[in-house]
Formats: C-alpha cells, sequence, structure tokens
C-alpha cells in the first residue's frame, strides 16, 4: 500500500507564494524517514530543514517516490480570493498536488495537515476534488498532521524549504530584504511600504491581504487595485473621486 502526505507552507504571508507539497511513498518505507529525522518543519532549524530535505530528495530519487509540488503566486492567491476564499484555493492546491504525484491508479492512504477548522469537512471536499479517478484511495484530514505523522512532516519540510527558495529568489529579484513575508516581522513591514510606493502594488505581494491594503491606503490615500483573471488590474473608485 501506498501513502501520500501533504502539507502546506505560506499561507498567512503578505509577501511570496504559497507552496503545497504531496510526498508519495510505499507504506513498508515510512521507517526510512524516520531513520534520518524527518518531522514538523516548523520544529527545526532552517538549517536542518534544508539538510533534510536535500536527503529527502535524494531518497526520493534513488527510491523512485513521486512528489507534487505547486508554487501558488501571490497574483493567482489575490485573483482567487476575490472569487472564494482561501479554504477553497488551498483544497484546489492539495488536489493539484497529490495528482501531480501520478498515482491514481494505486490504492493508499491520503494524509493532510488539515487547511479548515472542520478537519472532516476538509477530507471530504478534498476527495470531491480528487474525483472517482482517485477513488481507490482514503483521506484522513486532521490538524497538526505534520507533527503527528513522519510523511506530512517531510512534506512540510519539502514545502517549507522551496518557499523559502522563493523568498530569496525575491529578495534578489527585488534587492531589499523582504524578511519572512509574515504581516508580523518587522522586515516584511518596512518592505511593504516601500513595494507599495509605485503605481501599482509589487508583483510579489498579496494584494488581497489587509497589511498590504492599509499600506497602499496610506501612500496613495485610496483602495488598492484588484488583481483579476489574465493578468487584467481593476481600480477602484475612491470616494473622493465623486
Amino acid at each position: 500500500m501506498y501513502k501520500i502526505g501533504v502539507d502546506e507552507a505560506g499561507r498567512g504571508p503578505a509577501i511570496g507564494p504559497l507552496v503545497v507539497c504531496a510526498l508519495c511513498i510505499p507504506d513498508s518505507e515510512i521507517k526510512i524517514l524516520e531513520s534520518i529525522g524527518a518531522k514538523d518543519s516548523k520544529s527545526m532549524s532552517p538549517k536542518k530543514r534544508e539538510s533534510l530535505s536535500e536527503k529527502i530528495l535524494l531518497m526520493a530519487e534513488e527510491k523512485k517516490w513521486p512528489i507534487g509540488m505547486i508554487v501558488c503566486d501571490a497574483s493567482r492567491i489575490d485573483r482567487e480570493r476575490s472569487k472564494t476564499n482561501l479554504n477553497i484555493l488551498e483544497i484546489e492546491l492539495f488536489k493539484e498536488a497529490i495528482q501531480s504525484t501520478g498515482m491514481a491508479k494505486n490504492e493508499g492512504l491520503i494524509q493532510a495537515d488539515a487547511c479548515d477548522v472542520n478537519e472532516k469537512r476538509f477530507e471530504r471536499r478534498v476527495k470531491y476534488a480528487l474525483g472517482e479517478k482517485w477513488g481507490h484511495w482514503r483521506i484522513d484530514a486532521k490538524h497538526r498532521m505534520d507533527s503527528e505523522e513522519v510523511l506530512v512532516g517531510a512534506a512540510s519540510i519539502l514545502a517549507k524549504v522551496c518557499r523559502d527558495k522563493e523568498i530569496r529568489r525575491i529578495n534578489n529579484l527585488l534587492d531589499i530584504d523582504i524578511g519572512s513575508g509574515y504581516p508580523s516581522d518587522p522586515k516584511t513591514k518596512e518592505a511593504v511600504k516601500k513595494l507599495v510606493d509605485s503605481e501599482l502594488p509589487n508583483q510579489f505581494l498579496r494584494w488581497s491581504w489587509a497589511t498590504v491594503k492599509n499600506a497602499w491606503n496610506e501612500v496613495h490615500d485610496t483602495q488598492i487595485p484588484i488583481r483579476q483573471e489574465l493578468g487584467d488590474i481593476r481600480i477602484q473608485s475612491s470616494l473622493n473621486d465623486w
């Protein structure tokens, strides 16, 4: 039997992507992850995460473990949130990551770190999103699954390291220190102020985030533009325009 562990990194930041990783392993090989010390990515230092990520990727290549990695950029997050909400978007991203493993014809158990206050609702929605092709797979979704199941912990490591690399790439492209991307980070707060000081908010910002909206309003004294499909941008009217 196979197992697929799924977790995300970057749900809350105001800058950068949300990353979802699905890691598929034969149940008989789970102990390999235990032997290299895989566990919840939040419980270790960045250096330790990167070291474990390299080990997991090497083992995945050697053992032919399928990996699905979905990097959802800020523009897609904003566009989807204008139509629905973050929980629904994450169900779609979990589905895409699971499908990317290419294991639909097999059978087994999908273990997912639930991104909804209602674990069973999250299970049902992911199962429905996957459809009949994945009918041979059971789904178990729980909060803090990444700290309880080593496979989900390993997926969380891969997702977090992937997001950290994206943050470093953005740092280099912008030539400023954006910090972690989380609104509570002082470096991120300062970066957001700089990144809204143009005709449009910077592409790497999540325009639909309150932190970004407030910063834009302070600089421009108007509502922030709205991202729409196909890269279109709608400028919101200000009360001052009337």
